[in-house]
């Protein structure tokens, strides 16, 4: 039995192991989950593994329930530890768990299954359901996911404070083969600055950094609590990175209205950026920020990316 509400029958009993007792190890009969699950006091969730608290169906009881049907060492891993660790805002379809390289754990529908030679050092020592690290879990990502989407994971647990960019850099360096390793090593520094999603990295390594503006602080905090993603404090240029999250519906335009009369009153401008700025045309808005920096006394001049179709590139070759 655990605290979950769920208990489970070592093998032999109804085919599964338990994690190291069960309702047969605590003193309950078979005879006696029988009579319990006829009389509907308890239900099957999995073959041996039983709700003990009928009417609860939250997602505690079937992470718990997946990883006693799965028995021995197991964890949770890639969106399913992500949505444990609050990452992710949809629990899965599917449930995602570890074992060790050396067990043979059964696949059936709904579940995924992945084997590691190195179980220990990724699942974390006393997070309950038990789950990969955070650091482990934000990199499980698919192949086929867009670099975009691990960004975002990277720079959400940064900003959540559940880890730092030196503990995702250390466990990167353990996985060989990690998708999109070399454009994550690349960005971690950034995240470590302050970037906190996807769009902020864009901007700093595609924006600012391929066309040599200045280097923005990140994360200032311009009175009240409030921050801005950056500053160029010689300018007086307030320029923020607007993706979806932290900017979506009439509260967001309210709290992002209120920071920029903050920032005019300090003599700052206020200007925006949003998702199309920075992954489709960053050319075209680097000149933009650029003229703007200009305006406000910076000597300088975007330099043209060495992109074949960036912008800047045409535009003096015209």
């Amino acid at each position: 039995m655990c605290a979950s509400g769920v208990a489970w029958t070592p093998r032999g009993a109804h085919g599964q192991t338990g994690c190291g007792g069960g309702p047969r190890g605590g003193g309950i009969s078979l005879e006696s989950v029988r009579w319990a699950l006829a009389s509907g006091r308890w239900v099957a969730l999995h073959p041996g593994v039983y709700l003990t608290t009928p009417g609860r169906d939250d997602w505690e009881v079937r992470a718990v329930s997946v990883l006693l049907s799965v028995g021995g060492p197991v964890a949770l891993a890639g969106s399913s530890a992500r949505f444990a660790w609050g990452l992710e805002r949809r629990e899965p379809e599917t449930a995602h768990v570890v074992v060790p390289a050396a067990r043979r754990a059964a696949v059936r529908p709904g579940l995924v299954v992945t084997r590691t030679r190195h179980f220990d050092e990724q699942v974390h020592a006393t997070a309950w359901p038990h789950r990969t690290t955070v650091e482990h879990s934000v990199l499980a990502v698919n192949r086929s996911d867009p670099a975009d989407r691990l960004l975002a994971l990277v720079a959400r647990a940064c900003q959540q404070g559940l880890t730092s960019e030196a503990r995702l850099a250390k466990a990167l360096a353990s996985r060989p083969g990690q998708p999109h390793a070399a454009l994550l090593r690349e960005c971690l520094a950034d995240v470590g600055a302050g970037a906190e999603s996807a769009a902020e990295i864009r901007y700093v390594r595609d924006v600012e950094r391929a066309h040599g503006l200045p280097v923005a602080t990140r994360q200032v905090v311009l009175g009240q609590n409030r921050r801005c993603d950056n500053l160029y404090a010689d300018q007086h240029l307030v320029l923020e990175i607007d993706g979806r999250l932290g900017h979506e519906g009439w509260t967001g335009r309210v709290r992002d209205g209120v920071r920029d009369r903050a920032a005019a009153r300090q003599g700052r401008l206020t200007v925006r950026g949003y998702w199309p700025d920075v992954a489709v045309a960053p050319c075209t808005f680097a000149d933009e920020v650029g003229f703007l920096l200009g305006l406000r006394g910076w000597r300088g001049a975007p330099r043209a990316y060495r992109r074949r179709g960036c912008a800047l590139r045409l535009a003096r070759a015209a």
